[in-house]
């Protein structure tokens, strides 16, 4: 197997650039835009970041699995929030607990 290792290393610098940017955008966005939705914002951008990390620096990118794993363990996440905001919802000794009771 021929590997053009001058384009490989060009692949690598422009990933190294573009997680540079994206790690600049994380310290910018809370004073420049959107202040308000800095949260959801900050855990997108590292999760862009995780994600690009994977594919390139771990060599994931030619995997076929990797994506059905991925969607897999959304659906758990997906699934495990969604029981235990109904269970939150559903509560029924609020009145009574010292964490969700109002202070005396």
């Amino acid at each position: 197997m021929v590997t053009n290792y001058k384009a490989e290393k060009g692949g690598y610098y422009k990933v190294l650039f573009g997680l540079l940017a994206l790690t600049a955008l994380t310290f910018i966005q809370p004073t420049m835009f959107l202040p308000d939705m800095t949260f959801g914002l900050q855990m997108l951008i590292g999760t862009v970041k995780a994600w690009i990390i994977l594919m390139y620096y771990m060599h994931l990118k030619g995997e076929t699995l990797i994506g059905w794993t991925v969607i897999f363990a959304v659906f758990i996440v997906v699934f495990f929030f969604a029981i235990v905001i109904i269970d939150v919802n559903n509560f029924q000794y609020a009145d009574v607990s010292h964490i969700t009771s109002p202070a005396k």
